[in-house]
């Protein structure tokens, strides 16, 4: 899922120096989403590790 992150986010700035400030605010406002669900997904799973492993 970071990989879709870090596609979109190229996308949207090769969109941006282009000038197609619809298609660039697209492709960052996707990114963004996916960053935070992958952030939230990390936590998650930090979490689920140390409660596993006992804390440690």
């Amino acid at each position: 899922m970071l990989r879709w992150t870090l596609i979109f986010l190229v996308v949207a700035v090769i969109a941006a120096v282009f000038g197609f400030g619809g298609i660039a605010a697209s492709a960052a406002g996707i990114a963004q989403i996916l960053f935070f669900i992958f952030l939230v997904l990390f936590v998650i799973s930090a979490v689920m590790g140390m409660t596993r492993r006992g804390g440690v």
